[in-house]
C-alpha cells in the first residue's frame, strides 16, 4: 500500500489591498479589504489555497480577519497537520466536530484542501463538486458610490465596456423615501439595458419593507436582497407572500440548517450562495440543493473576496444547472492591485471559469509580499 500523503505545513497571511473607491454599505464604508490567505503544503509537494473574507471588520457578522487568523492558527491548524491530505472530507469531519461555527475560517481550510486535492488529480475543483455545467458565469457590479450622478456614469461606462449589465445598489443607510429615489432615478436612466436590484442589508422594519417593497417594483426593480433582520424569519416569510418583487435572503443563510427553515417557511424567492458563510464548499453546495428542491431560486453571492476566495466561489457556482438571478463574484475588480499571478477573466458580462487543475489560479507572490500585514511598515485601514 502507498503511504499516505499529508500536510506538512499550514500559513495563514491577512492582506490589506486598497479599493478603487469608497465602497457604501449600510453597515460600513470599506476603503479597502482585508483577505485572510491559507496554504498548504502536502508531503508529496503539492500546494493548495483558499481564502476567509469578511466585510468591514465585525460590522457584517461574528468573524472578523484576526479571528480568522486566530481560528485557522489557533484551533485548525493543529487539526488538520499531519492528516491525510488525500481525505479532504475526512479532515473537514474532524474541524466541525471540534470547531463550533467560525465558518469563514473553515471554508478557508476547505478550499485549501479541495485546490490541493484536485491539483494532485490534475482535474479542476468543480470536477470534485461533481462537474461543471457551465464555463462562464454572469457578474453584476455594485453601485456603491451613493451619488446617483455618479452611479448612473458607473453604469454606463460598464455597459459600453460589456463589463456588466446588472447592477446592485446598496441602500439603507439613508432615509426610504431618498433611497427609493436614488435607485429609480438610475432605473430610469439605464431602462431596459439593464437589470438593476437592491440590497438594504437588514436595514428596513418589516413596516418599512412593505412600502419599500412596493415602490421599488413601481420603479422596475428586479430583486430586493434581505431587507429585514435575518433572523426575521416570520417577516421575510410576510414580505415574500406579498409577491410584489422577488425577495432575496442573504445574511439569513448560515449553512443548510438555516437554508432549511427558510425553505420550510417560504421565507424567500431566491438564496445567496455564499461559500464563506455557509461554512465551505460543500455546505454551500447543500444550501443551493436546498433551495433548488423548495424552488427557490440560486444567486451566486461574494464577500466581495481576493482571486482566491472568488475563483472558489465560481467553481461551485459553474456545477448549478440552474443560477437564475447570476452572481456578484465581482470582488477583484473593486481592488487596486492584483494578487493573483494572472487576472480573472472578466468580459462580455460574465466571467470565465478556468480550465486548470484545483481553482485554476495561482498567487502572485510579489503582490502578497506587498500587501501582507505582518510585512515591515505596513497600517491597514479596514473601514472609515
Amino acid at each position: 500500500m502507498a503511504e499516505a500523503v499529508t500536510i506538512d505545513s499550514i500559513e495563514t497571511i491577512i492582506l490589506d489591498v486598497p479599493t478603487i473607491r469608497p465602497h457604501v454599505l449600510a453597515v460600513a464604508t470599506m476603503q479597502s479589504q482585508s483577505m485572510v490567505i491559507v496554504r498548504i503544503v502536502c508531503s508529496d509537494g503539492i500546494e493548495g489555497v483558499g481564502e476567509g473574507t469578511t466585510i468591514g471588520g465585525l460590522s457584517y457578522g461574528a468573524e472578523s480577519p484576526e479571528s480568522i487568523k486566530l481560528t485557522l492558527d489557533t484551533y485548525i491548524a493543529p487539526l488538520v497537520k499531519g492528516e491525510n491530505a488525500a481525505r479532504p472530507a475526512a479532515i473537514m469531519a474532524s474541524v466541525r466536530r471540534h470547531v463550533s461555527g467560525n465558518h469563514f475560517a473553515k471554508n478557508a481550510i476547505e478550499c485549501a484542501l479541495l485546490d490541493a486535492q484536485a491539483r494532485r488529480l490534475g482535474v479542476p475543483l468543480s470536477d470534485l463538486l461533481g462537474g461543471r455545467v457551465r464555463s462562464r458565469i454572469p457578474v453584476l457590479w455594485t453601485l456603491a458610490s451613493g451619488n446617483t450622478a455618479t452611479d448612473i456614469d458607473e453604469a454606463e461606462a460598464m455597459l459600453a465596456a460589456r463589463r456588466h449589465n446588472i447592477f446592485k445598489l446598496k441602500i439603507g443607510k439613508r432615509d426610504l423615501e431618498a433611497d427609493v429615489a436614488h435607485v429609480a432615478a438610475i432605473k430610469r436612466a439605464l431602462g431596459d439595458r439593464a437589470s438593476v436590484r437592491v440590497d438594504v442589508n437588514q436595514s428596513w422594519s418589516e413596516t418599512e419593507a412593505k412600502r419599500g417593497l412596493a415602490m421599488l417594483a413601481d420603479a422596475g426593480v428586479d430583486l430586493v436582497e434581505q431587507p429585514v433582520g435575518a433572523r426575521n424569519l416570520a417577516a421575510m416569510a410576510r414580505l415574500t407572500a406579498l409577491g410584489l418583487i422577488p425577495v432575496m435572503a442573504d445574511e439569513a443563510l448560515y449553512g443548510p440548517e438555516t437554508a432549511f427553515a427558510y425553505a420550510a417557511a417560504a421565507a424567500a424567492d431566491v438564496f445567496a450562495i455564499k461559500i464563506a458563510q455557509a461554512g465551505g464548499l460543500e455546505a454551500a453546495r447543500v444550501v443551493a440543493g436546498i433551495g433548488r428542491a423548495a424552488g427557490i431560486a440560486l444567486y451566486g453571492g461574494t464577500m466581495l473576496e481576493g482571486g482566491v476566495g472568488t475563483i472558489a466561489s465560481a467553481q461551485l457556482f459553474a456545477t448549478f444547472d440552474g443560477l437564475a438571478f447570476g452572481t456578484e463574484l465581482f470582488g477583484p475588480l473593486l481592488l487596486t492591485e492584483e494578487i493573483l499571478a494572472e487576472p480573472l477573466a472578466y468580459g462580455d458580462f460574465g466571467l470565465a471559469i478556468p480550465e486548470g487543475p484545483g481553482l485554476g489560479i495561482d498567487l502572485n507572490p510579489e503582490a502578497v509580499a506587498r500587501f501582507r500585514r505582518d510585512a515591515p511598515s505596513r497600517t491597514a485601514v479596514l473601514v472609515s
